[in-house]
């Protein structure tokens, strides 16, 4: 999935629908969080390694944006009801803050990037939820 959606074109750059991350909300909820990891990092390591992207800035945003989803998907997936849904939009929106982070922190650090921020955060709610509505389905949960 990550290598698929890295050749989809997007009206603006950066953003992409999170195909890759809905894999990685399934994994949590068919086989865990331990799983989930593995998958999420793993398909940042090894979809790099095929891109030709291994330790680019594109790696290090990528790498940022799944360790924060990661954080955030192991925080909320401990809250009594919280469905795919609710996972997949707060998963997505900080994967999006922690590719924000690397960037202004280690990339671009001029507070013009927050410029950006609106429309990437609105797109990760967007995708989020939309990813997170498809799992729900395949987990026979919606």
């Amino acid at each position: 999935m990550y290598l698929a959606e890295s050749v989809l074109p997007s009206p603006i750059p950066g953003i992409k629908p999170g195909l890759a991350n809905a894999v990685v909300l399934y994994a949590l909820l068919r086989h865990g969080w331990g799983v989930a990891a593995w998958v999420g990092l793993l398909r940042v390591l090894v979809g790099s390694l095929f891109l030709g992207s291994f330790f680019s800035p594109g790696f290090f945003l990528s790498l940022g944006g799944v360790l924060t989803s990661l954080a955030m998907l192991a925080l909320v997936a401990r809250l009594p009801g919280v469905t795919a849904l609710g996972l997949g939009v707060a998963a997505a929106l900080a994967h999006t803050a922690g590719q924000f982070a690397v960037a202004y922190l280690w990339f671009i650090p001029h507070p013009g990037l927050f410029a950006l921020l609106p429309a990437f955060l609105t797109a990760a709610l967007v995708f989020g939820a939309a990813g997170g509505l498809v799992v729900n389905r395949l987990c026979g949960r919606g």
